[in-house]
């Protein structure tokens, strides 16, 4: 069996709504893109047609992935989450100790992990040092950059 994919509702509704659009939207506009460049003539030359076939290829690896992910998905229900300990689908606020500042993260699976959007996965090195810790702890991530330390300021759903 394949390993579960960890997700949230949200995370859940927008690859729902990722997989909608690559197979209404975005197939009929590289069937179209694919229909202009095969009247350009001579496929054998044609940069557009070979562009738009790659683009086709890309586009229908991605509907694989995702349907493939949907098949293993393993929502995370709301009422697992506590605000004890840090948990997958908790939202903890931390202080970065070495530059007194402080962020907010929520853990997510990492199917459904945007860092630039506060959202990390709960295998990154923040993640994993993460989950687990209760308020006031303090923790040590292992992170590419070297050691950070975290103090856990709050948990919450």
């Amino acid at each position: 069996m394949a390993k579960p994919i960890l997700l949230t509702e949200d995370g859940l509704k927008k690859l729902e709504n990722e997989i909608e659009t690559l197979k209404t939207v975005t197939r009929n506009e590289i069937a179209e893109k694919i229909k202009i460049a095969r009247g350009f003539g001579d496929l054998s030359e044609n940069s557009e047609y070979d562009e738009a076939k790659n683009e086709q290829a890309k586009v229908e690896a991605r509907i694989i992935e995702v349907e493939s992910m949907l098949k293993n998905v393993q929502l995370i229900d709301d009422d697992d989450i506590g605000t004890n300990q840090i948990t997958i689908g908790a939202t903890v606020k931390v202080l970065d100790i070495e530059y007194n500042d402080e962020l907010i993260y929520k853990i997510v699976g990492s199917a459904e992990a945007d860092p630039k959007n506060g959202k990390i996965s709960d295998e990154s090195p923040v993640g994993k040092a993460l989950i687990g810790r209760s308020e006031g702890d303090e923790v040590i991530a292992e992170a590419p950059a070297g050691h950070i330390t975290f103090k856990v300021l709050k948990i919450s759903k």
